[in-house]
């Protein structure tokens, strides 16, 4: 039994070069330290010796274990302050590229709007995106029975069939009407939203920017040089225009307002359909009822208004033809711009 305990005392002693990680210290021990290890089996045999040599072998026993463990946590100390001073990066490794994010087309396309209107004297309004029915339909002339108050088109909040969320940013003209006496001039930026089918050229949460004249003698001439010097400025000078007649519940006279197709100069191409034509706005003079509706004498005061959907302005702006995309967070396509 002597002979065997010194044999694995030497054992101990000839692993001490191997312990250099971890891992040798996991294998150390399960070899030795764990109850099945081979000093736990020599504590068994015991029971096997005559009772006057248990003593002497328990004694050699206890020294051998106190050995192991000894060595176990002196050269765990070492690997723990050898993993503590190590380095937490990898400095052969090549360096990472940081990537700058910057703002999204469609507000960089909004920015852009909002900077020319702006510079041609506007000032922004916001407003909520829950509207009521008053705001949103009743005080801009919508009829009682008019297709856009149904649910099809409209999102109403299903705890009071009074509110919902806007199908336009117009419910702040009402509000900006209310707040601000003539002369007013603003333009109105803000998210949207109709219940209409997910498609390529169509969403149910999208942008508009909606702007709002209203003065002494404000003319339909008035509208066109703006509209028209927004034009130029967003998409070249060298564009032609042409306002054709519509129906706007809000406004009348009304019209939209085509530019002839910048990317093809006019003369036919997938974008403009093979028209040659572009259509960017609706727009007209301020309805007397909508006067009434904030407030203002439509006997003394005159307005226009107008109204851009952002998305279809960045769409012709990046040549990108599915409206699906903007908001598919692919940095293929928004890295690019």
């Amino acid at each position: 039994m002597i002979e065997e305990i010194k044999k694995v005392e030497e054992e101990i002693r000839n692993y001490l070069h191997e312990l250099r990680t971890r891992e040798d210290l996991e294998k150390f021990r399960n070899t030795f330290l764990v109850k099945k290890g081979k000093i736990q089996q020599l504590f068994d045999r015991m029971r096997e010796l005559p009772k006057e040599e248990k003593p002497k072998i328990g004694r050699l026993l206890n020294d051998l274990r106190n050995l192991a463990e000894n060595l176990f946590n002196e050269h765990l100390d070492k690997i723990s302050h050898t993993e503590s001073t190590k380095p937490k990066l990898d400095l052969t490794l090549p360096g990472r590229i940081d990537y700058i994010g910057h703002r999204h087309p469609i507000y960089q396309t909004m920015d852009r709007m909002v900077e020319i209107f702006v510079s041609l004297g506007f000032k922004v309004a916001e407003g909520p995106d829950i509207e009521d029915e008053y705001h949103n339909f009743d005080a801009l002339n919508f009829p009682p029975d008019h297709p856009a108050r149904d649910m099809q088109d409209t999102f109403f909040i299903k705890s009071d069939k009074k509110l919902l969320l806007r199908t336009h940013t117009s419910p702040v003209q009402i509000r900006v009407m209310h707040a601000t006496k003539p002369p007013i001039r603003y333009i109105m930026p803000g998210r949207v939203y109709r219940n209409e089918a997910i498609s390529a050229r169509s969403l149910a949460e999208f942008h508009q920017i909606e702007g709002l004249y209203i003065n002494h003698n404000v003319t339909f001439a008035e509208l066109k040089g703006t509209m028209i010097e927004f034009s130029r400025r967003m998409f070249g000078e060298n564009l032609r225009f042409r306002f054709r007649p519509s129906f706007f519940p809000f406004t009348e006279p009304s019209a939209e307002l085509d530019i002839s197709c910048f990317l093809c100069g006019g003369e036919g191409c997938r974008v403009c359909k093979y028209t040659g034509w572009l259509e960017i706005a609706g727009c007209g003079m301020v309805h007397p009822n909508v006067l009434r509706a904030g407030g203002i004498d439509p006997e003394e005061y005159t307005g226009y208004a107008f109204g851009l959907g952002i998305e279809r302005v960045a769409m012709l702006l990046t040549g990108i033809d599915d409206i699906r995309m903007f908001y598919q967070n692919d940095l293929r396509v928004l890295a690019q711009f």
